[in-house]
């Protein structure tokens, strides 16, 4: 398939068919309060850090987004994807000069998924990166496989095949890519919320103090009934890509 890939800062044409794709992630990981960072300043911030896909015809099919962010030190921080995007708004907010760049999503029409769209578009985030001058992209990679397994990502993140790749799938992606598993970010996304808000997001009871496992997460959710809360706090794994060299 011929792919048309755009940065957002020069077609902001395609915003509204961008925003219009259907959301591959489940219900409750659209409610991370630190999301809306990125999100509601997208176009006016870090519209050069995001591409647009487009097909044959023109429909947009895929997106990638980075946000542009201030590594303190050399080791990437234990908090990801929740990090780097506080890290990128107090940047751009501030004025000040990002040392780093970090994926944060790569999302593909549901009807388009599993046709090689996202090792495209994360082989487009690391030239885009090259392109605005950043010699490294990382990406706080949330394993699709995970959410299958009962198993702590500090193992499962470093568990290889026999040809030594690693045994979930994404990750192989960006292994395949060049890209190097760095460590586990234990908790990158921290999503609290009401357990009426949790029942509305999964149609669970929540109804017992203690873990409880939700679909498509990749840790059991922490219900605490005699409060009437629960907190989700997702790990993910921390990849360098090159852009160079």
């Amino acid at each position: 398939m011929t792919l048309t890939i755009s940065v957002l800062g020069d077609r902001p044409d395609l915003l509204d068919a961008f925003w219009g794709m259907e959301s591959p992630w489940p219900e409750f990981m659209r409610h991370d309060p630190i999301g809306g960072l990125f999100y509601g300043n997208l176009e006016e911030r870090f519209a050069d850090f995001v591409l647009v896909a487009q097909d044959d015809v023109g429909e947009v099919v895929a997106g990638a987004y980075s946000v542009p962010f201030v590594l303190d030190g050399a080791e990437l921080p234990d908090h990801g994807w929740d990090a780097v995007i506080r890290s990128g708004l107090l940047a751009s907010i501030q004025g000040s000069d990002p040392n780093a760049l970090s994926a944060v999503e790569i999302a593909v029409r549901r009807d388009r998924q599993g046709t090689g769209l996202s090792s495209r578009m994360l082989a487009a985030m690391r030239t885009n990166a090259a392109r605005l001058g950043f010699d490294e992209l990382v990406a706080p990679v949330r394993p699709s496989h995970k959410a299958d397994v009962h198993e702590p990502m500090a193992s499962y993140a470093f568990r290889t095949r026999d040809d030594g790749l690693p045994v979930d799938p994404w990750l192989r992606v960006h292994v395949r890519a060049g890209g190097l598993i760095d460590k586990v970010a234990p908790r990158s996304m921290v999503i609290p919320g009401t357990l009426e808000e949790w029942r509305e997001w999964t149609g669970l009871p929540f109804d017992r103090t203690g873990p409880i496992e939700v679909p498509k997460a990749l840790a059991p959710v922490w219900c605490d009934v005699e409060h009437g809360v629960a907190t989700y706090v997702e790990p993910n794994v921390w990849v360098r890509h090159r852009t160079s060299g």
